[in-house]
């Protein structure tokens, strides 16, 4: 018969469904017991859907089961209410002078994740909020190039970071930090450790909203951020097409996890009007971000089209929401800024 250890070694292969993590580094393995009639693994879920649940079940009978000396498996599954994960999150940091924290996620790369958070944040802005904008892609920062990263980053007497300041909006990057063609290869803890420098040593001042410009995908590094700060929601960024949904889905999983709630989903590049006849394209379909917040019970935030001069803008830090507000496409930003004002402000 394995001992508990061994158990919990093997359990570490065990992925958490639709994550790169495991089960056992997610934490929701309470206690493994190993007796004569068998083994008995007890977990603690916060929240997670019954077919998640029955997955991990079926998942670590099978592993265990396959031990040598195994004669059964039991699976015993306490599951906390909303309310016991929200007290669970409540022991996260907030970050001094910040009133809302908001991370802009993805379930894929090539959305335009990053090209929403930083039109997103300067349309807050145009709004009348006080916006800070953190750059956590790691391995691939692309706000300085879209805001500017002219300037030097100083450090206060207390050897904290002073963001950089354009368009009324303060912000950080890992770009800042980096030859442009110079590659990270960092490893896990590196990145932790940054992505906690960013978030607790920089001297934010006062805000009424920080927003995150998380790296794509449900790794540790989105992890680390979501379960070190106190966030107020995420936004989550999808296209139109059937597969970006598919990958969107384990976006608003990941939040559901780790108790944070969906301020809702944004369709970019919904649709395309022809300079020439102008009709509308809609070359990646339409509609998929609306059906699939309907079918997930999340607000929809709105569409945002393809336009050249959005993409231009992020090309030579000239951001289409900061350099031209009458812009049909800045509208559409501002548009989705107010609304998840009103969800931030509902939620108090």
């Amino acid at each position: 018969m394995p001992s508990p250890n061994e158990i919990l070694t093997e359990l570490k292969k065990v992925k958490y469904p639709g994550f790169t993590r495991d089960i056992v580094s997610f934490g929701i393995i309470k206690d493994i017991e190993v007796g004569y009639s068998g083994v008995t693994v007890s977990l603690t879920i916060q929240s997670a859907k019954p077919d998640v649940v029955a997955r991990i079940v079926q998942d670590i009978q099978t592993t265990v089961a396959a031990m040598p000396g195994v004669p059964a498996v039991k699976v015993e599954v306490e599951q906390h209410a909303p309310t016991q994960a929200r007290t669970a999150a409540a022991g996260r940091r907030e970050i001094d002078g910040v009133k809302h924290i908001v991370a802009v996620a993805s379930g894929k790369g090539g959305v335009g994740k990053s090209t929403v958070a930083v039109n997103l944040a300067l349309a807050l802005h145009a709004l009348g909020w006080r916006i800070g904008l953190m750059d956590a892609d790691v391995y691939g920062p692309s706000v300085a190039m879209m805001v500017g990263a002219e300037g030097k980053i100083d450090l206060t007497a207390e050897r904290k970071i002073v963001p950089l300041e354009r368009y009324g909006i303060r912000y950080v990057s890992m770009a800042f930090f980096l030859k442009d063609e110079q590659a990270v290869i960092w490893r896990g803890p590196m990145v932790t450790k940054l992505e906690t420098e960013f978030l607790f040593n920089v001297e934010w001042g006062e805000l009424d909203c920080l927003i995150l410009d998380l790296p794509p995908g449900t790794g540790d590094a989105q992890l680390t951020i979501t379960q070190r700060v106190k966030l107020d929601g995420g936004v989550i960024v999808t296209t139109p097409q059937e597969i970006a949904l598919i990958d969107v889905r384990r976006g608003v999983q990941m939040f559901s996890e780790v108790s944070v709630p969906v301020l809702g989903v944004v369709e970019n590049m919904s649709y395309y009007i022809c300079g020439k006849c102008n009709h509308r394209h809609e070359i990646f379909s339409h509609g998929g971000g609306a059906r699939l917040a309907e079918s997930l019970e999340v607000p929809f935030l709105g569409e945002l089209p393809i336009t050249r001069e959005l993409r231009e803008g992020g090309d030579h830090a000239m951001p289409l929401v900061a350099t031209n507000p009458s812009h049909p496409v800045t509208a559409a930003f501002k548009s989705v800024a107010a609304k998840i004002i009103e969800e931030l402000e509902r939620a108090g």
